[in-house]
């Protein structure tokens, strides 16, 4: 048996159409090498990971690693990435947008190199290329590449690639670093290396994609900016918790909307009070659903009023943790009321994290959804 020289890691979801085309594209490009390619697949609704399997039936070089409960570009990279037992990983997308005939090219380079530990494909360098890109997302690009370097021990043209070959024992030692939170994995290698990894940049074109839709949206941008804090601060403060706490202010003012205008309209105090905290709560919810915890996000009807229902028994008692904690401090001061109320505040968003982290989406995030 021939010893595995490489293997290609391809997150992917939703590109049932793509992996087919991406296989034949990777066999014909890496003839003279042993290679296979791990599919991981976050559970896609339109069967990826069924198209995979079908080729893998025919093709041992094809592996596929479906991911229930789990979700984000970064994590999967992770998990495949740990997956093999080759000397080579690369991370290539399932769009066909990069260029896998550069994979021989950076395979040569680390073989030639042994001090090399990384190769990473660049728009950006010589010969490189964005393709059709319009000017606003080169301008967002440029942007996110100048605030990546702020967190870089490194200065590469294009920390923002997503296609790139590093060693399978750097990739083993630096993996109990990684954040494994947002969409560039090669920014979260760079930064969490205790020492400065060797590279080089192969130049490569940019394609358009011919198949699927992008996955670019806003959610993605924010987990890019989420990643940077995490380099930054989230040692002192966890990005999730800053997330949380981001969250609950803005539900504060939903809070004092709703009470605000229930009042206008002749409701009595304590009946506005509570139809204002449940709205908040509702609002916190949904909002953490989709954004702090995303990675673990609550989906299908059952599950989502499980969840909102341990959410809102958390806070409830995170409320009343809130109002003891304020109370005994502000008797302690004698009528100094502002340390007290931050007090109780903090207490009351420290127990709502923990506990939701716990019981709302530590205990139904990692179960399908219904």
């Amino acid at each position: 048996m021939t010893p595995l020289d490489l293997a290609i890691v391809v997150p992917v979801f939703n590109e049932r159409g793509n992996v087919p085309l991406l296989v034949a594209a990777l066999d014909a490009a890496l003839a003279s090498i042993a290679w296979e390619a791990i599919f991981v697949d976050d559970d896609s609704p339109d069967g990826t990971a069924d198209v995979a399997r079908a080729i893998a039936r025919h093709d041992p070089r094809i592996r596929v690693i479906q991911r229930i409960g789990r979700r984000g570009l970064s994590s999967a990279c992770i998990e495949g990435m740990c997956a093999t037992a080759a000397p080579l990983v690369a991370v290539i997308d399932g769009d066909l947008q990069h260029d896998e005939t550069l994979l021989p090219r950076m395979a040569a380079a680390l073989t030639a190199d042994p001090a090399l530990d990384l190769v990473i494909g660049s728009r950006f360098v010589a010969g490189g290329g964005t393709g059709a890109w319009d000017a606003d997302r080169v301008a967002k690009s440029a942007l996110a590449t100048r605030l990546s370097r702020r967190v870089l021990k490194a200065d590469l043209s294009d920390p923002m690639s997503g296609f790139f070959m590093i060693r399978g024992e750097v990739v083993r030692r630096v993996v109990p670093r990684l954040s494994g939170i947002g969409f560039k994995i090669l920014l979260d290698i760079l930064t969490a290396a205790p020492q400065p990894l060797k590279f080089v940049e192969l130049p490569y074109v940019f394609r358009t994609r011919a198949v699927g839709e992008s996955k670019l949206d806003h959610v993605v941008a924010l987990e890019y900016l989420i990643a940077l804090y995490d380099r930054m601060f989230g040692r002192v403060v966890p990005v999730r918790f800053v997330m949380f706490s981001a969250i609950g202010a803005a539900g504060a003012i939903v809070h004092l909307a709703a009470l605000g205008l229930l009042l206008e309209l002749g409701a009595g105090f304590i009946a506005a009070t509570i139809v204002a905290t449940v709205a908040a709560m509702t609002f916190n919810f949904f909002l953490n659903n989709h954004l702090t915890y995303r990675d673990r996000r609550l989906r299908g009807p059952r599950a989502l009023l499980d969840g909102w229902v341990s959410f809102c028994a958390v806070c409830s008692v995170g409320a009343v943790a809130n109002v003891g904690v304020a109370a005994f401090l502000y008797d302690v001061r004698g009528g100094a009321w502002a340390l007290p109320a931050l007090a109780g505040i903090a207490v009351g968003a420290v127990w709502n994290f923990a506990l939701s982290s716990r019981f709302t989406w530590g205990r139904y995030g990692r179960k399908r959804s219904a």
